[in-house]
């Protein structure tokens, strides 16, 4: 496999099991994709839509050197006298927490001649058109439950919308086709980088949506990886048998969107896929890692305020992952067949 066969890099939400994506990804952007010169879309909700910014930056091995260092750094202490943190001032520090990292940098990542960014957001409609105490559980309960019987009811509730960069005036036709779920397209820009960003980070219940983000449909904007967990998407490579998806990610499953994660039947590939490489890890090796599983979000509960046995944990699982990173460019300078499995 070659740098110019990419087409594609796609990057999943999943919170800090991004973490272990780290090495792999200061290699593919810093390194090896540098041998080639073909334009590259990129895909990504939430801490995927993140690592896929970052990618863009002028210095993007150092860049990502930062984004594991911020993102282990992480707080999110909950008031004197409360057990838990108030989804408002979650997001006020995380809002922070993007406005530290690319404050200054946006033209940066919409600027880049090379790299097409594409952040996808879940804009709420009907009940979930606007948060509030009632109408959002409401809304996700009505949303599991069609999304149950079809992925496609899910867009009674919830539509797809993608944030797309572009060095012109003119949005770039996507990468994927969008017939699977409601959908819309809009142009990412300086003045609502940082509102999309959020909103493809915002977990219901755990951070506020963003509401009516700059130059994009009205509503409520939650985490893209709603509709989009681990972009299962129509690829555009596939259909034309042009080029290669190429897909860092922390397990072998491909799931469609989040309320598809306890739908086992919607685990398997499709045609979807077929131009699709995944760099996943080996089971064995994740239970090799502090408490023999991928640093994930419940870790804030887990540790409470002990964040030094939190980032002891996550420091550990970040470093241990460069032997994936290792893998990975051994593979490319001797490629064994034998080492690639089905989907």
């Amino acid at each position: 496999m070659q740098p110019d066969m990419v087409r594609v890099i796609p990057a999943a939400a999943g919170g800090p099991k991004g973490l272990i994506l780290g090495p792999l990804d200061r290699f593919i952007f810093g390194q090896w994709l540098q041998a080639s010169a073909q334009p590259v879309d990129l895909i990504g909700a939430s801490i995927g839509a993140w690592r896929m910014a970052t990618a863009c930056l002028d210095a993007p091995v150092e860049a990502f050197e930062r984004l594991e260092r911020d993102y282990i750094a992480q707080r999110f202490d909950p008031p004197e006298g409360q057990r838990r943190t108030p989804s408002s001032l979650v997001s006020e520090r995380f809002a922070q927490s993007l406005q530290d990292f690319y404050g200054g940098r946006v033209s940066e990542v919409l600027a880049n001649p090379r790299y097409r960014l594409h952040v996808i957001a879940a804009r709420g409609r009907g009940l979930l058109s606007r948060a509030s105490p009632w109408r959002t559980p409401l809304g996700y309960a009505a949303a599991f439950a069609g999304n149950a019987l079809h992925r496609s009811a899910l867009g009674c509730l919830l539509e797809r919308v993608i944030f797309s960069s572009s060095a012109s005036d003119a949005v770039h036709a996507l990468p994927f086709g969008v017939a699977d779920i409601r959908s819309a397209q809009t142009r990412l820009t300086e003045s609502n980088f940082m509102e999309a960003l959020r909103a493809s980070c915002s977990i219901p219940f755990v951070l506020d949506a963003v509401q009516d983000i700059s130059d994009a449909p009205k509503g409520a904007y939650w985490d893209g990886g709603i509709t989009d967990y681990h972009m299962h998407l129509d690829y555009l490579a596939s259909r034309n048998g042009d080029g290669v998806v190429l897909y860092p990610h922390f397990q072998k499953a491909v799931i469609p969107g989040w309320l598809d994660k306890g739908l086992k039947w919607r685990h398997g590939p499709s045609s979807y896929l077929d131009s699709m490489i995944v760099l996943a890890p080996d089971p064995a090796w994740v239970a090799c890692l502090p408490n023999a599983k991928l640093p994930d979000r419940h870790d804030f509960l887990s540790y409470g305020t002990d964040h030094d046995a939190r980032a002891k944990a996550w420091n550990t699982a970040a470093a241990a992952s460069q032997q994936l990173a290792d893998e990975f460019a051994q593979w490319l300078h001797a490629p064994d067949p034998g080492r690639v499995e089905a989907l």
